[in-house]
């Protein structure tokens, strides 16, 4: 059961440690101990790290402790990496010297679904109680970069704070969560894999992000609850204030097996989730790659209840496209009244162009300076909410003979299109959401691809939202629609 008399300053000191202990560190750096070491040294923790083994000795420059006793002086946290019988003594230990925290990365716990595991995991909890918080067992810990701490295997993950934050049962998840969110531009306030959750757990670490001033938007990977009343009122209390997402593993029966043997978490009924999901308005999506999406919209776009989209291409297929997916997603594609159709009439290239809604430019390599005047008009009609502009640069491979010598890169125009953007942004007070397909695949296209990513890091740069696909732009522009709409209803109630 979650204590909630416990002090926010406790989790203070764990997500920012002056001094933490590594226990169980083996001289030939292989075993996670030691791995954990290395990596805090390369990702830049400037606290003092105390390593901990009976046999003593050095590591990466560092004097190893026999004991936990030996250690001079106040440690906040440990991480401990012993076998699983060897834990509860070291995690005593921790206690007695004062420290408020440690990480427990070894597993073989009740996810086993032994009785030794099973009891092993009780100790744990009782230790817990007298007063030490714990992340774990069989948890890759934390992560989080204005404290200096990372997890495995974690030197290359952002440096740089953000407003996201990520609780997740899996170890891996939140590793594949974190890369997926760095190549998209986000950053991040704090990462925790808790793994068997013996203490800390979702609903105690979703409440303290709810309040974290440094967190906006919260995602979660979850497999299972200890308490789904707490939980599902505790979420309900958060989404109020800022955007929880929301990936639930083991929906599918298979799932849920795989879910017991993962964390020994029972992972419930599909229709009870999704439905307490949705009346706590928090957002639900379904594999890691969604939640990095939608995140990313929500991170980026103003707080706005979305509907209405005008969206513009060069070629009729492509507004087609935009149409029938911004229905499946709920979106709305309204006609531009006859004033405003004209008025792009009047700046679209011809013969081919359309302006009715979806907008055809009729011509994938129309210049910035002239989308910028088409989205400037289209954006004035007040049934707009935001606007997509879907940009094929792929097809700019094809004039590299025309080029003069210059290179993919230079003849692709993402960056004048960034200014274009911005000053349609501060000229309409609405958002545009750039989408940049790329058929060309072929190993002999490896060019395109890079440009493309080195386009989409630049308007992430820039504060313009871009995607790869019409799916995920218009999946995620409808998740923050529906978001901050239900949240204005429940305002008004």
């Amino acid at each position: 059961m979650e204590n909630r008399e416990r002090p926010y300053d406790q989790l203070d000191r764990i997500f920012h440690p002056r001094r933490l202990a590594v226990v169980g560190v083996s001289g030939d750096n292989i075993g996670f101990g030691s791995r954990t070491i290395l990596t805090l040294q390369q990702f830049g923790y400037s606290g003092e790290i105390c390593p901990v083994n009976p046999k003593g000795g050095t590591i990466a420059g560092l004097n190893i402790y026999k004991t936990i006793e030996e250690i001079p002086g106040e440690v906040d946290m440990a991480i401990i990496a012993v076998p699983a019988p060897y834990v509860p003594a070291a995690l005593e230990a921790c206690r007695l010297k004062g420290m408020v925290g440690a990480q427990i990365l070894s597993a073989g716990f009740k996810e086993l679904g032994t009785a030794e595991g099973r009891a092993l995991e009780e100790e744990i909890k009782a230790i817990a109680a007298k007063g030490i918080r714990v992340v774990g067992p069989n948890c890759f810990g934390i992560y989080c970069p204005s404290g200096g701490l990372t997890i495995l295997p974690g030197p290359e993950f952002p440096k740089e704070s953000g407003p996201v934050a990520f609780l997740a049962q899996s170890g891996g998840m939140a590793g594949e969560f974190v890369m997926n969110g760095k190549s998209l531009g986000l950053r991040f306030s704090k990462v925790v894999s808790f793994g068997n959750g013996a203490d800390l757990r979702e609903t105690e670490l979703l409440r303290y992000l709810g309040d974290d001033p440094d967190t906006g938007v919260i995602c979660m990977y979850v497999e299972g609850v200890d308490d789904g009343r707490a939980f599902f009122r505790t979420l309900k209390e958060v989404t109020a204030k800022k955007p929880v997402i929301i990936y639930k593993g083991g929906l599918s029966q298979s799932g849920s097996r795989a879910v017991a043997s993962h964390t020994a978490s029972l992972a419930g009924s599909r229709q009870i989730w999704e439905a307490a999901i949705k009346q706590a308005n928090a957002v639900q999506v379904h594999n890691s790659w969604e939640m990095s999406q939608a995140c990313l919209a929500f991170v980026t776009l103003p707080e706005r209840s979305y509907r209405g989209i005008a969206a513009v291409g060069g070629g009729g297929a492509l507004g087609v496209q935009a149409a029938d997916t911004a229905e499946r997603f709920g979106l709305e594609i309204p006609l531009l009244s006859p004033n405003t159709q004209d008025k792009i009439m009047a700046i679209l290239p011809k013969p081919g162009s359309s302006a009715t809604n979806p907008v055809d430019a009729a011509n994938p390599v129309v210049p910035p300076e002239i989308l910028k005047e088409v989205l400037i008009q289209s954006g004035r009609e007040e049934r707009i909410d935001l606007q997509i502009l879907i940009q094929l640069f792929y097809v700019y491979k094809s004039f590299l003979r025309m080029a003069g010598g210059q290179s993919l890169d230079e003849i692709t125009p993402y960056r004048p299109l960034t200014q274009a953007l911005r000053e349609v942004q501060e000229k309409t007070d609405k958002p545009v959401v750039l989408i940049l397909p790329n058929s060309r695949r072929d190993v002999d296209d490896l060019d395109v691809e890079e440009v493309r990513r080195r386009a989409l890091r630049h308007f992430s740069q820039n504060r313009i939202l871009a995607y790869e696909n019409l799916v995920d732009a218009l999946r995620s522009i409808s998740l923050v629609g529906q978001y901050y709409r239900q949240k204005e209803t429940r305002l008004r109630d």
